[in-house]
């Protein structure tokens, strides 16, 4: 181990000249006057004025005292070091708080026992480490620039693949451009960490040195950060230290004017402390993805055209474009999505419906059309199998479109057991019809309808024996025959 030498060695060292010029004049002025003195004295002179090397040991500005002999000093060094080197083994251990510096002197004053006790007691064993700094500020240490660069790599390998970051790290380093994407093709194009970071090499206590795996555990968890908290309605001291991970006593510490649960104000701001990440990894990726073009509906008035019937003249289908996106993800969570360009491959095709705007008088004639498109009466209103068949049953039709009989306002439009889907017409002149066994239903309730303006499609729905039409007509309440209405 070598020792440190500073440059105010030599300032003392010329002090020591000077001290030593004064009192060698001193040493002629008496020997003049002494001549006549004997030989035997004057030698002994000459041995008292001989020159003596000791050192003096600093730690810092600390003056610690002198030794006689440099080794002393070295060998008490490399037995601490190699103390502490069984703990920490793989860490570059030094002392770099110590200067000694020497001094020529007459007579030789030390203590070396006492010295060396001395700096036993305040020599500081520290490593040479990598400090990793975030934004200008040290977060952690580690134990050299290789270690740092696996830091920053386990940091990134929380979000990407080892193949993923060797593929970036040579895109990067050898400036290659990525080759065009393909169609429905994601990938990343770099990851980052958002804050500055930097790294310098400096002596610390060897317990501050982590693992890269320390390390990133460390950045990842982050630094407990101070910040304002708004009291509200129901809090507690302790329903606001769990909230943040507190304990009562540290949020106590943090504000000294509260002591208890009468010194929560609602709308009072407190002191709290949150854990934040010392690092964010940001990373970026691009997509080009098929997406659909929705397409437009118009709707075109028509005033020859009922109220309530529409016409689709035009179907209208979704388009196709060809859309390049960038994604940027923040700790793994999305945070940005840009559109950089895209190009249509298919146009969108408008839908075009045509509504019609003649107002349908909510009252009947009291004249009832055929309410089917052809077909025979297959079943008539009478007695049937022990109970009444209410109305005629009509099948066989040349369509299976299921018309209103006359002007009138939809009462009932969906499922009503045996008849199945069902369709009730109030015609608001005491006359009302019953359409019954749809397959599907074209109104719905409110809804004026017109005669011959289509309700459904016949079906086979509820208690059916085959596809046909169950038709019904009232008045007043009380049944009729349709043959006796219907024209």
């Amino acid at each position: 181990m070598r020792l440190k030498r500073n440059s105010s060695e030599n300032s003392i060292f010329f002090k020591r000249i000077c001290q030593l010029t004064t009192m060698k004049v001193a040493t002629i002025v008496i020997f003049l006057v002494s001549l006549v003195g004997l030989n035997n004295g004057y030698a002994n002179a000459q041995k008292d004025n001989q020159l003596h090397k000791i050192y003096h040991i600093y730690i810092k500005d600390q003056y610690i005292g002198a030794v006689s002999n440099e080794k002393l000093i070295d060998q008490h060094i490399e037995d601490k070091v190699k103390k502490a080197s069984t703990q920490y083994d793989d860490l570059s251990l030094d002392t770099p708080d110590l200067s000694v510096i020497s001094e020529q002197v007459f007579q030789e004053d030390t203590n070396d026992e006492d010295t060396l006790k001395k700096l036993d007691d305040a020599l500081t064993i520290k490593a040479s480490a990598f400090a990793l700094l975030i934004d200008g500020k040290v977060a952690t240490y580690v134990k050299d620039i290789d270690a740092y660069d696996e830091t920053i790599r386990q940091l990134k390998l929380q979000y990407v693949s080892a193949k993923e970051l060797k593929a970036l790290d040579a895109m990067e380093n050898n400036h290659k451009t990525l080759p065009t994407l393909k169609k429905n093709e994601t990938r990343i194009v770099d990851i980052s960490i958002k804050q500055s970071v930097a790294g310098l090499t400096e002596y610390t206590d060897p317990a501050n040195v982590l693992t890269p795996k320390e390390a990133v555990k460390l950045l990842t968890k982050g630094k407990l950060l101070e910040k304002p908290y708004t009291i509200k309605k129901g809090d507690t001291l302790s329903s606001i230290a769990a909230k943040y991970k507190l304990s009562t006593s540290k949020l106590l510490k943090l504000n000294e004017d509260l002591t208890d649960e009468k010194s929560l104000t609602i709308g009072n701001t407190i002191k709290v402390a949150e854990l934040e990440p010392w690092v964010n990894i940001e990373l970026t990726k691009e997509s080009i993805k098929s997406e659909k073009i929705e397409h437009k509906t118009i709707i075109k008035k028509d005033k020859k055209m009922l109220t309530g019937e529409k016409n689709v003249k035009q179907k209208g289908e979704d388009g196709k474009k060809l859309v390049r996106h960038v994604i940027t993800e923040i700790d793994g969570e999305p945070a940005l999505e840009k559109v950089i360009t895209q190009s249509v491959m298919k146009e969108a095709e408008t839908r075009v419906i045509v509504k019609g705007t003649k107002e349908v008088p909510s009252r009947g004639s009291g004249s009832f059309e055929w309410p089917a498109e052809g077909g025979y009466i297959s079943s008539e209103m009478g007695y049937r199998w022990g109970e009444l068949h209410r109305g005629l049953d009509i099948a066989r039709p040349d369509g299976f479109t299921i018309k209103a009989a006359d002007n009138g306002e939809v009462t009932f439009a969906g499922v009503d057991g045996s008849y199945g889907n069902k369709v009730t017409i109030d015609h608001n002149n005491g006359f009302q019809t019953v359409y019954g066994h749809l397959a599907s239903i074209d109104v719905e309730v409110g809804q004026v309808v017109a005669q011959g303006s289509k309700l459904g499609i016949m079906g086979t729905t509820g208690n059916s024996t085959g596809v046909h039409l169950h038709f019904e007509v009232s008045k007043n309440g009380k049944l009729l025959n349709p043959l006796n209405v219907l024209k």
